[in-house]
């Protein structure tokens, strides 16, 4: 038996990205403790569920001030050398800077760091790019090429990834693995046939520009010109980052029958009368959301980004557009209107690709081995 610590920058991550992962070690006999610094009491009994101990760790999501998160820094290597750790594996920008750097400096005896996505500093922007993006961008390019020089291995998503950081000499290309999606559980998100009758787009996200939700929503409005009975719906919560949209802009759209915006909500349901799975992001991981709607058969359209373009092969299970090409989105968009066939054919392929790519049991085999747990 080993002692594993996942420490995340959201205790609701822990449940719903890792909880397969959790569970699969503690029910193999491992202790798991699972760090983050929002532990609600909720989520601690969904923790503990699993089987993990939770505990609650100071680490600011988005602050940005350097002897706060020195301090922060600091408390969590003393916490990580009171739990005596055999593993570490952190996730999320800070989880991965700090908790590496915590865990190096009291000799944690192995650190695996998951860079599931390179995020907003990473994300190339449309306009000229304000000073403190660049600045913010050039600290955590720093910060990674430092930090992970701890790391004894490093998981990426997505090739594209991978390289950026080898080629920036972010990290040495030995330390590195690619390890595709985080994958889902293929029982829990079976196959649906998507509904008849009017064609449904729906995307899931964090309500952030860098998403593409200006242009889902820009799409949106081309398609109901010439179809206005086609729905559009966005599922997903308000957020505190630098790129996130405005309360008042998403309400306009639903108050003028552009979308409609349930919130933040479990998206199985909503996703089982859906028609068609739109995700026109900058950049991705391997988007977790995407594959969700492959498991339960939903066409896919997406962006030929790094991250999003693995989940979709052209013509087969979708449509990939060019990133912030509002009429490449609605032209894709309108085949699934125009040739409603498409939708139950393409779906089929999806759910074809999620057993074959995303099946959450492999992923968590390669995962048990990395950590040196098998």
């Amino acid at each position: 038996m080993k002692r594993v610590a996942i420490l995340s920058n959201q205790a609701f991550s822990l449940v719903n990205f890792r909880g397969e992962l959790i569970k699969g070690l503690a029910n193999s006999g491992h202790e798991v403790i699972a760090m983050a610094p929002d532990m609600t009491p909720e989520l601690q009994i969904e923790l503990m569920k699993l089987g993990a101990k939770p505990e609650l760790v100071q680490l600011s999501r988005t602050g940005v001030n350097p002897l706060l998160e020195f301090f922060n820094m600091v408390l969590l290597a003393f916490r990580l050398r009171s739990m005596k750790p055999d593993v570490l594996l952190s996730y999320s920008i800070k989880p991965v800077i700090f908790g590496i750097l915590a865990a190096w400096i009291v000799g944690v005896p192995l650190r695996v760091a998951m860079i599931e996505g390179l995020g907003y500093v990473f994300t190339p922007a449309s306009e000229k790019m304000p000073l403190m993006r660049r600045t913010l961008g050039m600290l955590v390019r720093y910060l990674y090429r430092f930090t992970l020089k701890g790391a004894h291995t490093v998981i990426f998503l997505n090739h594209d990834d991978a390289q950026e950081f080898i080629k920036g000499h972010l990290v040495d290309e030995s330390k590195v693995i690619v390890l595709g999606g985080i994958g889902v559980d293929l029982d829990l998100w079976v196959h649906v046939p998507p509904p008849s009758g009017v064609v449904c787009f729906m995307m899931v996200a964090r309500l952030l520009r860098e998403k593409g939700v200006y242009e889902f929503v820009t799409a949106a409005k081309m398609i109901k010109e010439k179809y206005p009975i086609a729905r559009f719906v966005l599922l997903g919560g308000l957020d505190i980052n630098p790129g996130a949209l405005r309360r008042e802009e998403v309400e306009k759209w639903v108050d003028a029958g552009v979308l409609e915006w349930p919130g933040h909500v479990d998206v199985k349901m909503w996703l089982k009368n859906c028609s068609v799975f739109v995700l026109p992001s900058y950049r991705e991981g391997v988007p977790r959301s995407t594959q969700e709607a492959m498991s339960i058969g939903r066409a896919v359209i997406s962006t030929n980004v790094p991250g999003c373009r693995e989940t979709v092969d052209e013509g087969v299970n979708g449509f990939l557009v060019p990133v912030r090409n509002t009429a490449a989105l609605a032209q894709a968009m309108l085949r699934f209107v125009e040739s409603p066939s498409l939708i139950g054919a393409m779906g089929i392929e999806s759910r074809r690709l999620a057993v074959e790519r995303f099946d959450v049991n492999k992923v968590n085999l390669r995962l048990f081995a990395i950590l040196g747990l098998v």
